[in-house]
């Protein structure tokens, strides 16, 4: 058995990176496929997100919209399986429980709905459902052991409001996981906890790193350290430094490889063997076979652009963590089952309301009704509707002035000049096309929000073509003004210019009198072929010269201009000490004293201090406004 643990940093983003959420779980080749951070509410999950062929899925999704947590955090559980009915996998749960306290509900059957959990019951209900309101954790029972599905919270210093929630979020799932173990179950954790244990799991760890509270926590819950929990990758690899799971994202970090372990896989309890008691036999030497990184997951490859030359600019796909999986052995298959009840199949708005066999059978019929009747009456409305349709050319287009405003609206569309009445049944009804119309999506919204976005030499080019409208329609009037003068002296054979091969009506007197009552045959007409003189065809042409001139000399001068203005900014950037190189601007977006401030840092990728390719640590506020006092 294959247990891979992922934080997506949004699981809608890497289905799409993936192109569907079947390919995104078939890369792994696992078979339980736990994943944080999926940054989804109840009510957007959906098929697409939720439901892949050969998969079993549970969500925790956040409850709270605290402090714009709406969206925040959530955790998903996919197991893959033959069948989801009857089955005797390990890989299919017996029972799932979504959150750890059990005030969120539970499948099993033997445990009453929103009841607390075994071994809390020293904690309030409003404790309880505080560290369960963010979407955090998802249990599944497989028989064998109790997987917890978790995604810890991020606590930054100085936020004691944060730092509480942590502290008594780790206090009662380590009561819920002594509860377990004292039962005789054997508990895996997997997931994000946002605790990087030792020295060794950090890059470029201080003194001081390891006295931090919940690293000191995490490394009392190991068995090293007296507690029941093995971290089954420093089991199998104890010596491997340089092994980081998580990277910063806005630092280019990932080059260098400058990053920290937080994604963990944690087991307790005994060997499932039945001399489970005999000396060395435990979950690790008995059943884990591997334990390993999936680098190939990192958003930044060998190869891929170097950041500070230009690559900033290149949006990296995939998650700022990289997965962590663990191969078992010797796991025996489990008595007969099916998939628990919060499985996401079950889901409303994932798998729609249930309907009975007798409501889709006669829906169908009346849909069929509604639309005889509606056929039958428009063949009838649209006889009556003909006067009241414009006939132009070759094409008819009317609605039917049906009275009853509750049927269909209608849309007739023929193409006849002499349309008869035994023609309109034979035309083409189309029920609803109104309502039928797609909204705009967001691609289609934003694609039209840019073709509106300005240039800065579109600001030089207004004035011009401002004032070649202004000549033009002085040009038009004063050509229909002589039509309609010449008009007089045109002979009745004189052509007649059809509107569909030219906008405008033209008149050509050269061209009527040299004719001498003869027709020309039709021909495609242009504003350059009224030719009334030839002075004022060039007078004409030298105005032209001479707006192109000007419009050269404007884009030139706007040209410079903006080059002045990059020149200024490149020369108010600072260059880092450490290589020289243009520094790039950064905001301050932490609350406090500096929030909004500017400052420059190197602009290089970052890295370790001994490595002099990597950032050299330059800092420089932007100006002495923006410093602190």
């Amino acid at each position: 058995m294959k247990i891979v643990t992922y934080n997506v940093n949004g699981l809608r983003q890497r289905v799409s990176q993936f192109g569907s959420l079947l390919k995104l779980l078939n890369s792994f080749d696992a078979d339980i496929i736990c994943i944080q951070e999926t940054k989804l509410r109840r009510q957007e999950l959906s098929a697409d997100l939720a439901i892949a062929d050969g998969y079993e899925s549970f969500f925790s999704c956040t409850r709270t919209s605290d402090k714009g947590r709406t969206g925040y955090s959530g955790v998903a559980t996919f197991c893959r399986v033959k069948s989801a009915f009857s089955s005797v996998e390990a890989a299919l749960p017996i029972a799932a429980e979504e959150g750890f306290t059990g005030l969120l509900g539970c499948s099993r059957k033997d445990e009453a709905a929103s009841a607390v959990a075994e071994g809390l019951v020293e904690f309030s209900r409003e404790e309880l459902l505080k560290v369960d309101s963010e979407g955090r954790c998802i249990i599944t029972d497989h028989g064998h052991f109790v997987l917890f599905n978790l995604y810890g919270p991020r606590a930054g210093d100085g936020d004691s409001e944060r730092i509480q929630f942590k502290l008594n979020f780790f206090k009662i799932l380590e009561k819920r996981w002594e509860s377990l173990l004292c039962r005789g179950r054997r508990i895996f954790v997997v997931g994000d906890l946002n605790i990087a244990p030792s020295a060794i799991d950090r890059c470029e760890a201080g003194p001081d790193f390891e006295k931090n509270e919940f690293r000191t926590w995490f490394r009392s819950m190991l068995v090293e350290s007296g507690g029941h929990f093995f971290d089954v990758f420093r089991a199998k690899n104890p010596n491997r430094r340089e092994a980081f799971t998580c990277w910063p994202s806005n630092t280019g970090a990932e080059q260098f490889n400058y990053g920290t372990r937080i994604d963990h896989i944690l087991c307790a309890g005994p060997c499932l063997h039945e001399e489970h008691d005999v000396e060395g036999h435990n979950l690790v030497t008995c059943h884990v076979k591997e334990c390993a990184i999936l680098t190939e997951y990192k958003r930044w490859k060998p190869g891929s652009a170097t950041r500070w030359k230009g690559g900033w600019n290149i949006k990296l796909e995939g998650s700022d963590h990289a997965p962590v999986y663990t191969c078992l052995r010797e796991i025996p298959d489990v008595s007969e089952h099916s998939t628990p009840s919060l499985a996401a199949r079950y889901l409303p708005m994932v798998h729609g309301l249930q309907q009975t066999l007798v409501s889709v059978l006669m829906r169908r019929q009346a849909t069929k009704q509604v639309k005889s009747d509606v056929v039958s009456r428009g063949c009838s409305h649209v006889k009556r509707s003909i006067a009241n349709c414009d006939v132009n050319g070759t094409d008819i287009s009317c609605r039917s002035l049906d009275q009853d405003s509750r049927n269909p609206i209608l849309k007739v569309v023929g193409h006849s000049e002499d349309f008869k009445e035994e023609a309109a049944c034979s035309t083409t009804i189309v029920f609803n096309e109104e309502y039928a119309r797609p909204l705009p999506n967001k691609r289609t919204r934003k694609r039209a929000r840019k073709s509106q976005q300005l240039s800065l030499r579109s600001f030089f080019q207004k004035s011009q073509n401002l004032d070649d409208g202004i000549e033009n329609s002085t040009n038009d009037i004063s050509t229909s003004q002589t039509g309609v003068l010449n008009s007089n002296n045109q002979s009745q054979e004189a052509p007649v210019m059809d509107d569909h091969r030219c906008g405008t009506m033209q008149n050509d007197t050269n061209g009527i009198s040299s004719s001498q009552g003869q027709e020309e045959p039709d021909r495609p007409c242009s504003p350059t072929q009224n030719n009334t003189n030839g002075n004022a065809s060039s007078q004409g042409q030298e105005e032209q010269d001479g707006s192109r001139y000007l419009e050269k000399q404007k884009k030139s001068d706007a040209l410079l201009e903006w080059q002045r203005i990059q020149q200024l900014m490149q020369n108010s950037i600072p260059l880092c000490k450490g290589h020289r190189e243009p520094c790039v601007s950064r905001v301050v977006k932490k609350p406090g004293p500096n929030f909004g401030h500017r400052f420059y840092v190197c602009a290089r990728a970052e890295g370790p201090s001994s490595n002099p390719e990597a950032n050299c640590g330059y800092f420089r506020w932007a100006s002495t406004k923006s410093r602190p006092k």
